[in-house]
């Protein structure tokens, strides 16, 4: 397609009413987790005239990110990392705005070609409260699945959404029909639980929000379900069935770096500040910061048996920020015989003056005294 988009279709900005119903619900069971924007923001997401009042239809546009392989196989790397597939090359927000842009720019230079007063138009890729999975939905580009992603039946799961909001008066696509049938292998294959009911989503067990939107220290419960994910997690987008229709992505821009695709945990577990932004520059992981990143990459050496990381993250202890040095105890705990961490404990816990790092120490002591 032109302007290199993979899908194009039309809707209306009163299409998505039943929305707004289904966010407050969503909203109420707390399942936002941390993410106080999407309640902030919440009429406006509801309505897309709330967002601007002019608008009278809305393109909305996919490009396919399929991946050439089945992503979940790096699942079984013990010593290496897993990164979402759509965080392994540049930013796709810039590429997909960038392109919403010239799309926009043709479309004003269109209607003056034709005579006509041109358009205004504004472009939205998830950085402003757009719900547009909804509006997706109701232009045609596909359904939201059980796991409340969009399915496409030609791109399956793989599509990167962005809208343009214009005061043109378009005619409307129809939707599709749901088409998950009795499927529910993305509700199953879900380490962490994270799907109450279909079509429902608890952001605070999804290994997506706990790697990238989470702040703190992640539930010990939930951290041996993590595996090596040390940036999102593709799981229930993998394993959908439409994906069989789907087309590895063309699109040079997307392709995967070869150092994003199974990363060396031992490397990235030694990245300093300044190492962690030139290595990960232009990318998305890059907004998590070096913290949460380097907490992510000591749960997945925890959950690794490899006792090749011992030195590595025996160095984390000594680090100035807490959450690593919690979760160096942890991925030790995990990774040492009882004798060895008790030894370990009885030289550094009762120095560490943070009552995050002080706790780790403590459940790691009563976990092994049974």
């Amino acid at each position: 397609m032109q302007h290199g988009f993979d899908a194009c279709r039309i809707t209306k900005p009163g299409a998505i009413a039943n929305a707004g119903p289904r966010l407050d619900d969503w909203l109420s069971h707390q399942f936002h987790g941390e993410m106080d924007w999407m309640a902030d923001h919440a009429e406006r997401r509801k309505d897309p005239q709330l967002l601007w009042s002019d608008v009278r239809s809305i393109l909305m546009l996919g490009v396919n990110y399929a991946p050439p392989k089945f992503p979940l196989d790096e699942l079984e790397g013990k010593s290496s990392g897993y990164i979402s597939v759509y965080a392994r090359h540049r930013d796709y927000h810039d590429l997909i705005k960038g392109r919403l842009k010239q799309l926009a720019g043709f479309l004003v230079r269109r209607s003056r070609e034709l005579g006509v007063d041109a358009p205004e138009l504004k472009v939205f890729v998830d950085t402003t409260p757009v719900m547009e999975k909804p509006l997706a939905a109701a232009s045609g580009l596909g359904w939201q699945g059980k796991h409340t992603n969009l399915v496409s039946r030609e791109f399956g799961s793989w599509l990167f959404l962005g809208s343009i909001f214009t005061t043109l008066d378009l005619a409307g696509d129809e939707d599709v029909q749901d088409h998950c049938g009795s499927c529910q292998a993305c509700l199953d294959v879900c380490p962490t639980g994270a799907f109450p009911a279909p079509y429902q989503l608890d952001a605070r067990r999804c290994i997506s929000y706990l790697t990238i939107e989470h702040k703190g220290a992640i539930d010990r419960a939930l951290r041996p379900a993590m595996g090596n994910r040390i940036y999102g997690c593709d799981d229930c987008l993998a394993v959908c069935p439409w994906n069989k229709f789907s087309q590895a992505s063309h699109e040079m821009k997307l392709a995967a770096r070869e150092d994003l695709v199974r990363p060396d945990l031992g490397a990235l577990v030694q990245l300093d500040d300044a190492a962690f932004r030139q290595k990960f520059a232009g990318g998305p992981i890059k907004r998590i910061g070096h913290a949460r990143f380097i907490r992510n990459v000591l749960i997945a050496i925890g959950n690794s048996k490899n006792q090749n990381f011992l030195p590595l993250v025996h160095t984390r202890l000594e680090d100035h920020e807490p959450l690593i040095r919690a979760m160096a105890v942890w991925a030790l705990s995990r990774l040492m015989s009882a004798q060895e961490f008790q030894a370990l404990a009885s030289t550094h816990a009762l120095r560490e003056s943070d009552e995050m790092v002080s706790q780790e120490w403590r459940a790691a002591m009563a976990n092994y005294n049974g």
